[in-house]
Formats: C-alpha cells, sequence, structure tokens
C-alpha cells in the first residue's frame, strides 16, 4: 500500500505521463545552465588563476542579485499556473504583464545599484589588490545585464506556467549556445579578453529575453493593464523562498568555518566538501528540475479546481525523481573514487571526499523527495511552510549539531557530515506531513 493506497491503478499511468512530460524539459533547462557555469569556469581558468578568483567572487554577488528574480518568478509561477487553467483568461492577461513590468523594475533598480554601489564596497573590502580592477570590470558588465536576465528568467516561469515549457526549453538550449560561443569568440578572438566571459552572459540573456517575449506576446490577448494587487501577491508567494536561498547560503557559510575550527588537516577537508558538493550538483540538477514542474504541475491542477488530483500528481512527480536520484546516487558512490581523483590529486582530499560521498549519499533521495514535494507547495502558495521547515531543518539541527560535535566535543568532519544527512532526514519529515495533511488546499483558493 504505502504512499500509493490513494491511487486505482489504471490512474498511476496518467499521471506518470503529465509529471514526465513536464520534468524532463526542466531537467534539461538546469542541465543548460550548468553548462553555462563550467564554461565560464573553464574559461576563467584558462585566461588566468587571477581572472578565476575574480570570476568565483563576482558570482556569488550575482547569486544575491539573482534571488530576487527568483524569488518573484516562484510567486509568478504559483499565480499564474491556476490562473491558466481557470476561465478567467483576463486575471491571465493581468497577471502576466505585471509579472513582466514588476521584474523588469526590480532587474533595472538591482542594476543601477550594482552599477553605483558594488564598485565602492570592492575597493574598501580586503579583496587582494590585483583582483579589484578586474572584478570591477567583471561588475559593470554583469550588471548591465541584468534586467534581461532578470526578464528571461520570469518569462521562462511565464512559459512553463502556460504549458509551453518546451517553448522555455527551446529558448534556453539557444541561451547556453550563443552564451559558451560567445564565451571562446569574445575572450581568445577578441581584444575584449577576461570581459567577455560576462558580456557573453549578458548578450545571451538579452537574447533569450526577446526571444521569450515574443513568445509571451501570444497570452497578452486580452487588455494589458498594470495590477499592483497582483504584484502584490506574486511578492507575498516569492519572499519566503527569496529568503530561504539567503539562510541556505548562510548556512554554507557557518558550516565552512565550523570546519575550519577542525584541529587538523583543516584545508583538505574543506576542499573535500568542495569537492563533493560539485558531484552532488549533478544530483540536483535533475531534483530543481522536477521542484519546478512539480509547481507548475499542481498549481494549473487547483487552477481546475481537481485538488486531489493535484495532491496525486505532485507524489507522483516526487516519486519518479527519487528514482531517478536513486540510480545516480548509485552511480556515484560505485564510481566515487575514480570520480574524485578526476577533480584532486591529493591523496587526503581524494579520502576525505570519497567517505563524504559514501556517508551523504544516503540522504539524498530523502532530499529529493522533500524538495520536490515543496515544489508541489510553491505551486500552490504555501511557500511560507516551506521556508519554515527548511529553515528549522537546517538551523535547529544541521548548524547546532555541527557545532556541538566539533566545537565542542571535538569530532571530526564525520559528524559534519552525519549531521547534514539528520536535518535531510528531518526536512524529509517535516515537508512530508505538512503536504500529507493537505493544509495547503486552503491557501491555494
Amino acid at each position: 500500500m504505502g504512499f500509493f493506497k490513494w491511487f486505482r491503478r489504471e490512474e498511476i499511468g496518467t499521471y506518470i505521463s503529465r509529471s514526465w512530460s513536464v520534468s524532463w524539459p526542466m531537467t534539461l533547462i538546469m542541465f543548460f545552465e550548468f553548462l553555462i557555469g563550467l564554461a565560464d569556469v573553464y574559461i576563467a581558468g584558462r585566461v588566468s588563476k587571477e581572472v578565476q578568483a575574480a570570476y568565483g567572487f563576482v558570482v556569488q554577488i550575482y547569486f544575491i542579485f539573482i534571488i530576487i528574480a527568483n524569488a518573484l518568478t516562484v510567486g509568478t509561477v504559483s499565480l499564474i499556473s491556476r490562473l491558466f487553467t481557470s476561465t478567467n483568461k483576463d486575471e491571465l492577461t493581468e497577471s502576466v504583464f505585471s509579472s513582466i513590468v514588476a521584474t523588469a523594475i526590480a532587474g533595472f533598480v538591482l542594476a543601477l545599484a550594482g552599477m553605483f554601489l558594488s564598485p565602492g564596497i570592492v575597493k574598501v573590502s580586503n579583496i587582494p589588490e590585483e583582483l579589484k580592477p578586474l572584478i570591477i570590470s567583471f561588475i559593470y558588465i554583469y550588471a548591465g545585464g541584468l534586467l534581461f536576465h532578470y526578464v528571461l528568467i520570469n518569462c521562462n516561469g511565464i512559459l512553463r506556467s502556460c504549458d509551453m515549457v518546451k517553448t522555455s526549453l527551446k529558448t534556453m538550449a539557444l541561451v547556453c549556445v550563443v552564451n559558451i560561443a560567445l564565451n571562446f569568440l569574445l575572450v581568445f578572438h577578441t581584444s575584449i579578453g577576461f570581459k567577455g566571459i560576462a558580456l557573453a552572459t549578458a548578450l545571451s540573456a538579452f537574447i533569450g529575453s526577446m526571444v521569450n517575449l515574443s513568445y509571451i506576446r501570444g497570452l497578452l490577448a486580452g487588455k494589458k493593464r498594470f495590477s499592483a494587487d497582483r504584484v502584490k501577491k506574486i511578492v507575498g508567494i516569492g519572499w519566503p523562498i527569496g529568503l530561504l536561498q539567503i539562510l541556505w547560503q548562510l548556512s554554507s557559510m557557518v558550516l565552512f568555518l565550523i570546519l575550519s575550527a577542525l584541529p587538523e588537516n583543516r584545508i583538505e577537508i574543506l576542499a573535500a566538501l568542495t569537492t563533493g558538493l560539485r558531484i552532488e550538483s549533478a544530483i540536483y540538477l535533475p531534483v530543481f528540475g522536477f521542484n519546478m514542474a512539480n509547481a507548475v504541475i499542481v498549481g494549473n491542477l487547483l487552477g481546475e479546481k481537481k485538488e486531489e488530483n493535484a495532491f496525486k500528481s505532485g507524489i507522483v512527480t516526487a516519486a519518479i525523481g527519487v528514482w531517478i536520484v536513486i540510480l545516480m546516487v548509485i552511480a556515484a558512490v560505485v564510481n566515487a573514487r575514480w570520480i574524485v581523483s578526476f577533480l584532486s590529486n591529493n591523496e587526503i582530499v581524494i579520502k576525505e571526499s570519497v567517505k563524504y560521498i559514501f556517508i551523504s549519499m544516503i540522504s539524498e533521495p530523502f532530499m529529493a523527495w522533500s524538495v520536490i514535494l515543496s515544489g508541489g507547495l510553491n505551486g500552490a502558495g504555501d511557500t511560507k511552510s516551506v521556508l519554515l521547515r527548511i529553515a528549522l531543518s537546517v538551523w535547529l539541527v544541521r548548524i547546532p549539531l555541527s557545532y556541538i560535535f566539533v566545537v565542542l566535543f571535538g569530532f571530526g568532519a564525520v559528524s559534519v557530515w552525519w549531521s547534514m544527512n539528520l536535518s535531510q532526514f528531518v526536512q524529509a519529515f517535516l515537508i512530508s506531513k505538512r503536504y500529507f495533511s493537505r493544509g495547503w488546499f486552503e491557501i491555494s483558493k
């Protein structure tokens, strides 16, 4: 029986088909974004270690600026996916138009802030002097393209909400090809040099945003009117996810500080964690693809007033994602030493990385389950409960236990890896409890 006691045999095929049709394009979109980042790192490293270091610093700043775009898009998907399958098309047009305008304004304001504030902060910061000119050059170009990146991200959310996820996939395939091609062309074959890494991102985001806007024009058949109330709803749904991303980044920083207190092999263990997280990032690709797909699937069904179908579809989508992750986990564990040896030649780092993989992979299916189910909750607009449950599992389990084990008891890095596992188990339990309570039905109305 288990979780599938709610299903009739003839229903399961329908739910699997619906989930897979949205999930596989989203997984490919995540893969394209992964390739873009990989190409950036590779090219920066080919130029010089200084450029690679500067790029790494700027990307962290850029991620912070992108958090708002991601949060607004979560709110947009939740609202528009429900309106798309409802009968009121005027509300859909109004919401799509308002979302794009609000996102463009936010991107423009943050672009100006990045251009005018970031260079001053960099100049007075404790960054090596030789990196500062490189960082400032990167910042100006990345900030110049921020508006278009905001529109691109938001339009992708609108397209997948309106049963056009394959259209979004085409756009991101184009963005990926253009970005990588311009990277090599501008950096190695023009006088622009290293700045071409940032310019390639800005230009590909501009092209992608224009292409997406041309697709979305067909959704704006009714009267185009900006609605502050619509934007307020989008922000109300999206801000918890933005805060959650900030808290997650902070937890990663705190974890690095805790591991820095280890009595021996601190550098090697930090390198092992970084290596392990790189390997895990490949597993995260389908997980977050299924997370975003689940938001659309649940939102669309709620818009049709099919609450039980939304509930069941969310479970099926999570189950498919978990099985994919289990296969990836098996591959990672079996090939752990070979994969790690490819990323590092330090024997201590290799040993600690393999140990991290063996331990962390135990919780990956639970992580996938909770993250994909939380996508369904996001689609229903229940983002505050997602924020609360994930934040509690990280800040009341992972961080305190890691601190107690390492700083107070003097245990090794393995205690931190198990603390991370335990937080994933707690997160999966809390998210599952919320999802199966069906309390989010009321929030979606």
